[in-house]
């Protein structure tokens, strides 16, 4: 088997998603092809070895349909004889295109393949692919009490767990704090690819506070649904949530074999890999049994792991797989998460991975864990073992 690696690694700064966010003038397609782009460029690629490129984007209606994947590549200029893809894991949309792209190159189908992911949430407005429709009517005879969105997973959870206001708002001020002193430092500079005069996270909010945030109301408070789930508190605000971003990531992935015929020096090696499904009302949840089934796989244990990314959709998400796992808060997104770097849907895999592979490197950490909880009840888990 072919042992897959990652040789670079790149993120645009987060935009706000919203007309007036620094990227929201930026089409889509042009955003994941100019990231693509700087990723050949940062390399020095010949793109006609460039075998595939597989994208995730989660609303894929609008300026996002018709195979954005294969669009962005057309528009990036390189040859027409580069096929391309979009897939949709929700959330974990760009972390299931690396899964993919490592994994082709384990099987022997690749040796260049470049895993990557996009959302213009300003443009393209959540849900926009929805058209009006209940996607999820089919569904109602297996699940007659109807699912819910996310958020109120979200509120669910902490309940469940017994996470309260206090313990949600700390974790989110924290986020904040952990991004604006990556960002001070220059410990992002290495990761992100200025678009145009952009670079740098316009998501970050250095002077957020636990007291600050609690003057925020819960975003999710419904009459119905408190009388469904009395034990909800409506914890869940606008402040400990990921908030709506545009954005583009990217990672080059080739063989290691390739990698060293082409002068190019692997920054990492992918170790194991799972995914999972799991309860779709509790949808946030897959975190769990997608670690301890990643885990199994590896043999190792999480006391091994130098850094966790846990995808911080809304903040139940990672505080509750801190608690299941007992693990280490100061290795558990240390460099901040989405609430504050922001959640660009299809492209939050690979930012991930991205600011993963960076924080070993700087850190000198041997092997890293990224897990995304995903719609629908799934969750992507990986390891990465940083070389050299």
């Amino acid at each position: 088997m072919s042992n897959p690696v990652i040789v670079d690694v790149i993120r645009t700064a987060s935009g706000k998603g919203k007309p007036g966010g620094a990227l929201s003038g930026i089409h889509p397609v042009e955003l994941l092809a100019t990231t693509i782009r700087g990723l050949l460029q940062r390399n020095d690629l010949d793109p006609d070895l460039v075998e595939d490129v597989i994208a995730g984007c989660v609303s894929q209606s609008g300026e996002q349909a018709a195979n954005i994947a294969r669009n962005a590549v057309l528009a990036a200029g390189l040859p027409e004889a580069v096929p391309a893809t979009t897939v949709d894991r929700q959330c974990g949309s760009s972390q299931q295109a690396a899964h993919f792209a490592a994994q082709g190159v384990i099987a022997g189908a690749y040796d260049v393949v470049i895993a990557c992911g996009v959302e213009s949430m300003s443009r393209v407005p959540m849900f926009s692919n929805f058209a009006g429709k209940d996607p999820y009517e089919p569904l109602g005879s297996r699940y007659p009490d109807g699912l819910v969105p996310q958020g109120v997973s979200a509120e669910l959870i902490a309940a469940r767990w017994k996470l309260d206001r206090t313990a949600l708002d700390e974790f989110a001020a924290e986020s904040h704090r952990r991004a604006a002193d990556a960002t001070t430092s220059g410990a992002f500079s290495a990761e992100i690819l200025p678009i145009g005069d952009h670079a740098v996270d316009e998501t970050i909010r250095a002077s957020t506070t636990v007291d600050g945030l609690a003057g925020l109301k819960p975003s999710f408070q419904d009459p119905a649904l408190a009388e469904r789930f009395p034990e909800i508190t409506w914890s869940i605000t606008p402040g400990n949530s990921s908030p709506l971003t545009d954005g583009a990531s990217a990672a080059l992935i080739m063989s290691e074999q390739r990698a060293h015929a082409l002068g190019l020096t692997p920054r990492a090696r992918f170790a194991a890999f799972a995914v999972t499904g799991s309860d779709p009302l509790l949808m946030l949840t897959g975190v769990i049994p997608a670690t301890r089934k990643l885990l199994d796989r590896s043999g190792l244990a999480l006391d091994d792991i130098d850094a966790y990314e846990v995808n911080e959709a809304f903040a139940p998400v990672p505080l509750v797989w801190q608690q299941e796992f007992n693990a280490d808060p100061a290795r558990l997104n240390p460099r901040g998460g989405a609430i504050a770097l922001g959640h660009p849907l299809g492209a939050s895999g690979t930012r991930l991975l991205t600011t993963l592979v960076n924080q070993l490197e700087a850190s000198g950490g041997r092997y890293g864990l990224q897990t995304m909880c995903e719609g629908g009840g799934m969750a992507n888990a990986m390891i990465i073992e940083r070389l050299g």
